[in-house]
């Protein structure tokens, strides 16, 4: 596995993104969610070493102790980054998978028309209006709130900050921070996006844990119906971060959906 920072020249500014590639085959491109780039990185790996899978993992700018320009301030120019640094990559048939957050850049991404896009998997996917099914507001629950809306089983993963060491926790808080800004105005929400999902040109497959608080089913339900070629599929006793708590399952899930286009 290799780490390098790619400079790219978006129309608003430079940006250095660093980013982790590793493994041969496929090329998947994996967008971490609000907790940072260490909930994909084990999965990461599986994928990459199970699945003869070239994984390219980018760090979300602000995340992970990265420097967040001023003008980046949305999931759109998120997503436009991307697509730069696909193009730099030279990379065609590209598999995005995105969750939560990561989902909904992954959505975005699809909708910027990159010809190197190959099909997109959004797994618990945040980025959409659907009335009767609003996203928690996780910036007002401490960390153990959090962990029982998202996790199907809190107890085998919830993390106390307290116990961390003081440059964790910092990390941590810039997270924060960084997520705040991208999720913008309307609580994890674009109220556009459902509509113009319509204009997705690739197959989509829509992933979601069962035991999701945070975005329930019927919420990834609506996320299917707004594409034009989607597949929807529920993973039983699994919440908001399938990689972390039933990885197996979105190894399958993904990978299986990914190969079917060959």
């Amino acid at each position: 596995m290799t780490s390098t920072v790619h400079t790219l020249a978006h129309p608003s500014g430079t940006l250095d993104l660093t980013v982790e590639d590793q493994g041969q085959g496929r090329t998947y491109l994996l967008l971490h969610g609000g907790g940072g780039p260490q909930t994909v990185a084990p999965f990461a790996r599986l994928l990459a070493e199970q699945r003869h899978a070239r994984v390219i993992t980018p760090v979300h700018p602000g995340f992970g102790g990265t420097h967040r320009p001023g003008w980046l301030t949305d999931v759109t120019a998120l997503a436009e980054s991307y697509a730069l640094l696909l193009d730099g990559l030279d990379l065609t048939g590209v598999t995005v998978v995105g969750n939560s957050i990561g989902g909904w850049i992954a959505a975005e991404l699809a909708l910027v028309g990159s010809d190197r896009i190959g099909a997109v998997v959004l797994v618990n996917a945040a980025g959409i209006h659907v009335p009767g099914h609003p996203i928690a507001d996780t910036f007002s629950l401490t960390p153990a709130e959090l962990s029982k809306l998202a996790f199907h089983d809190p107890a085998a993963f919830a993390v106390d900050p307290a116990t961390l060491p003081e440059a964790a926790r910092a990390v941590m808080a810039a997270n924060r921070s960084a997520l705040e800004v991208y999720s913008g105005p309307h609580v994890m929400a674009d109220p556009t996006l459902r509509g113009r999902l319509a204009a997705v040109a690739v197959p989509a497959l829509v992933v979601w844990g069962a035991s999701d608080q945070v975005v329930d089913a019927d919420y990834g339900r609506a996320y299917a119906a707004a594409l034009p070629d989607a597949e929807f599929r529920l993973l039983p006793d699994t919440g908001h971060m399938p990689q972390i708590e039933t990885p197996g399952q979105l190894l399958s899930a993904v990978a299986d959906f990914a190969e079917a286009r060959r």
